[in-house]
């Protein structure tokens, strides 16, 4: 079963061809990473799939429902989530805040119900931090939970993303280099969250400039350069491609990727 299925989708720049006729598919449960120089494409692809840009042709569908253009919001309660190469936090909000934020859409309530306090409103916001605290322990947060967000540092900050990408309880996670700031050690921890999450039959379409962690838990890769897909398929595919070292990988990361394969 296919969740996620782009279609030749493409968006012009004054007159200029970003991303062009574009094609892949995504399964549940699978890791399928979108990688390629600078300026290749692979954010505005994102904000295409996730209906930030309206596509110039081509086409996105979700659980084969055409959600070409969708407002972000009707594609969240759709079960699409993402993070962004620029962090998207509430910074003056607690690190707890910022999670719960992210769980209203997954939320069963009466807006009336909410304004009043009735019970159940309260009993829901009970559940909602409580689901809260289990993502902050997951990401390896919770030990900041009351503190601003904007005293974590910016590792900690891309995983609180994550942890509020995850409160809506996704089924296709969009994650746009989840591990660009990070040290060694985060990187594993994102690494392994990521396994994890697709572990248990979550779809999940990556961004990332890292190819250690793009070799080692992709099921899938799909190379951009210009706009266009040049090259895809399993990872040890895709480091031995000649047009992807040429363009992107070269000879010393064409090197790191076949060592991250073994």
């Amino acid at each position: 079963m296919t969740l996620l299925s782009v279609e030749g989708l493409g968006i012009n720049f004054g007159g200029l061809k970003a991303v062009d006729q574009v094609d892949f598919a995504v399964k549940p449960g699978e890791i399928v990473s979108v990688i390629g120089p600078n300026g290749a494409g692979k954010t505005t692809l994102f904000n295409m799939i996730s209906g930030i840009y309206v596509p110039a042709r081509g086409r996105v569908k979700l659980a084969d429902e055409d959600v070409t253009a969708m407002a972000p919001q009707k594609l969240a309660a759709r079960g699409m989530s993402r993070t962004f190469q620029n962090l998207q936090v509430f910074l003056q909000m607690t690190v707890l805040e910022n999670v719960m934020a992210g769980r209203h859409l997954a939320e069963q309530g009466h807006t009336l119900a909410d304004l009043l306090g009735l019970p159940g409103s309260r009993r829901r916001t009970r559940d909602t931090e409580s689901k809260a605290r289990e993502l902050l322990a997951r990401v390896k947060l919770e030990r900041g939970a009351e503190q601003e967000a904007s005293a974590l540092s910016y590792g900690a900050l891309k995983r609180l993303e994550i942890a509020r990408a995850l409160a809506a309880e996704p089924r296709l996670l969009l994650l746009d280099e989840p591990a660009a700031g990070c040290n060694a050690v985060e990187t594993e921890e994102i690494d392994q969250l990521i396994a994890e999450i697709a572990s248990e039959g979550v779809a999940i379409l990556l961004v990332e400039h890292d190819m250690k962690l793009v070799m080692k838990i992709s099921n899938h890769i799909v190379v951009l350069d210009h706009g266009e897909k040049i090259a895809e398929g399993r990872p040890e595919e895709v480091a031995r491609n000649p047009k992807v070292v040429e363009a992107y990988l070269g000879a010393h990361g064409g090197k790191e990727a076949a060592n991250a394969l073994g």
